[in-house]
């Protein structure tokens, strides 16, 4: 295979989906299929080999096969396997492949709430209150809900799709949310609701998809349940926006967020309710509808670009 093979380079255990519309854009920017790896190769202690091949070459070898290619699109890399791919993206980036995921740091800062948090602080990003634990003493806990005014999000600093996430407002719930945090043995954090409320009582807030400093992509999430994520797997309802139906200063606070973390790509989950603040920031953001011409074409064509 020559060197202009485009290598899709996804964990093939995740369901989501995002590497089949990422196969279709490189097929309509290409003519071509990419080649598709599977990344868990290129985890610690996987099989898989990277070797340079030449000035911006590089050979991936995994599964019996070995794939010559200058462009690396990594995508679908589920929040738990990150540091274990950390390795492999500082490689990448040592050989000098074209590649938008060679920055562990940047993944890290954006996977692991905690330091989402502290950098967002740092730089000045507007988000909730919000305070860290690891297994914090009951009273500790107790204070800081009711320093934080007795109605918070708990989540664990590492996570996905909305899952483990609870509304808190009750000491009961709070103790709950602990017991249930300490048993998984996760780090976890509470933030301040930020009262995103339609006038018809449903929470909503937007995702602005953010690549190279630009808003690509705008969904608003509006979810029945004030109690729930405003997650589509958690069933909220997503509609597309034009980027100009933002709240004035959203796409400004999406790219201040994504720049914070480091990221050329990020998916930012944010509301304009409490003077606009910022939920988390999503490394791969999951693909919905339009996300093809939106995101994944633009995506691509950015490894495409010398």
């Amino acid at each position: 295979m020559g060197r202009s093979e485009l290598v899709l380079l996804t964990d093939h255990s995740s369901t989501e989906g995002s590497r089949d519309i990422l196969a279709a854009a490189v097929r309509t920017l290409t003519g071509r299929a990419p080649v598709h790896l599977d990344a868990r190769h290129f985890m610690d202690g996987g099989s898989g080999r990277m070797d340079a091949d030449g000035p911006g070459g590089l050979r991936l070898t995994a599964d019996g096969r070995t794939v010559t290619a200058e462009a690396v699109v990594v995508y679908e890399i589920p929040p738990h396997r990150r540091r274990a791919f950390a390795d492999c993206q500082r490689r990448l980036r040592a050989y000098g492949a074209r590649s938008l995921g060679t920055d562990p740091e940047a993944w890290r800062a954006a996977t692991e709430k905690d330091r989402t948090v502290a950098r967002f602080a740092r730089d000045g990003v507007p988000q909730m209150p919000s305070v860290v634990f690891s297994r914090p003493s009951p009273e500790a806990a107790a204070e800081a809900f009711e320093r934080l005014g007795g109605d918070v999000w708990a989540r664990p600093c590492v996570g996905m799709g909305g899952e483990d996430v609870f509304h808190v407002t009750t000491p009961a719930q709070l103790a709950t949310a602990a017991q249930y945090y300490a048993a998984a043995g996760t780090d976890w954090l509470i933030a301040r609701d930020a009262r995103n409320f339609l006038p018809d009582g449903r929470r909503h807030q937007y995702r602005v998809v953010v690549l190279h400093g630009r808003v690509v992509r705008v969904a608003e999430h509006v979810q029945a349940d004030p109690d729930a994520p405003c997650n589509e797997c958690r069933g909220a309802i997503s509609s597309l926006l034009e980027v100009d139906e933002l709240p004035d200063g959203l796409a400004k606070l999406a790219i201040a967020a994504a720049d914070s973390l480091g990221l050329e790509l990020a998916g930012v989950d944010l509301a304009a309710e409490s003077g606009g603040v910022v939920f988390e920031v999503n490394v791969h953001p999951a693909f919905g509808q339009g996300a093809l011409e939106q995101v994944a074409l633009p995506y691509v064509a950015a490894h495409l670009t010398p």
